[in-house]
């Protein structure tokens, strides 16, 4: 089977082709840095993402928030629950821990709110 990707390791954005046997790599072909080959890899066997979202605060705004290394993909929507019940209690500074341990990152601002 084969499977087509657009690399985004570095700003070249290759096209690639992975040729699989099932979930494992067999090749990759179409990049023009050893990125690309990795990339492919990743994707294809554990896709990863950092994911970005807001989180409420104790007065009702929003603070936006990321987290701070990629989380695994199929987590996005359990993440994205335990995200939407948090409560940030204010002041809130860029780079506080809103919360600590999201499936092995933490979730931080990415903005000031005081």
């Amino acid at each position: 089977m084969k499977k087509e990707l657009t690399c985004i390791a570095c700003p070249l954005g290759c096209n690639l082709i992975v040729t699989l046997d099932g979930k494992a790599v067999i090749s990759v072909e179409g990049n023009t840095c050893p990125k690309g080959k990795d990339y492919a890899i990743n994707e294809c066997t554990a896709p990863v993402r950092t994911l970005t979202t807001t989180v409420c605060c104790d007065n009702g705004e929003l603070v936006a928030v990321k987290t701070s290394k990629p989380i695994p993909k199929e987590k996005l929507f359990d993440a994205m629950e335990i995200i939407n019940s948090t409560v940030a209690k204010l002041p809130v500074r860029v780079g506080d821990v809103i919360i600590s341990d999201l499936f092995g990152s933490s979730v931080v601002a990415t903005q000031e709110k005081l």
